[in-house]
């Protein structure tokens, strides 16, 4: 039920990318039910999926709802002529960008690491709305000591001297065994050579 749930999330209510009415009142949501301890249940996953419990899942959610109403998605937006300021789902998404920061946020040090990552990287894009620009500041070393990485020196941040992650499959190899590598899927599935690497 979890994982069907989850599957709405990404597959009805932000289809390919898409904001709809309903996306905003649904990102509120999630946010109530992120503290719930049975967020942090498993929920069935995919060989291409990133590892994590829901929790993290609710949190990639957010970041790629949020992703979809920052200046650059508005900058993108209005090059082809249609700014997000005339399109109610993204403007209804902007207005709670700090209710989806603080709720998000909260997360950043939890338990789990793959929790706090995605917590990281949904509260990334929502620190353009304006009442969030002071936030940047606390956020860019969570960014350094999580991520690695600093998303854009536009925040005014200092990213010299800054190393990724030591093993920079780690994330995407946590929960893979090693036979589970799609380049020794079966036959029908069409991996049946080692990469090309």
């Amino acid at each position: 039920m979890r994982t069907k749930a989850l599957v709405n999330l990404h597959g009805v209510l932000h289809h390919q990318n898409t904001l709809y009415e309903v996306t905003a009142p649904t990102a509120l949501y999630v946010c109530a039910i992120l503290p719930d301890p049975r967020t942090t249940r498993t929920v069935e996953k995919a060989r291409w999926d990133f590892p994590g419990n829901m929790r993290a899942e609710l949190l990639a959610w957010i970041a790629s709802v949020a992703n979809e109403a920052t200046d650059a998605a508005d900058a993108t937006s209005r090059r082809y002529g249609f700014p997000l300021d005339d399109y109610p789902p993204a403007v209804a998404i902007q207005r709670i960008r700090p209710l989806l920061f603080s709720a998000s946020f909260t997360c950043a040090d939890d338990d789990d690491r793959h929790v706090r990552e995605a917590a990281i990287a949904a509260c990334i894009p929502l620190l353009d709305d304006p009442l969030l620009l002071h936030r940047r500041a606390t956020l860019a070393p969570l960014v350094r000591q999580v991520l690695g990485t600093m998303p854009s020196t536009s925040w005014g941040e200092d990213s010299s001297g800054i190393e990724g992650q030591r093993n920079a499959f780690l994330f995407c190899d946590t929960d893979m065994s090693p036979d589970s590598s799609q380049w020794h899927a079966s036959p029908s599935e069409g991996f049946n050579e080692e990469p090309p690497l």
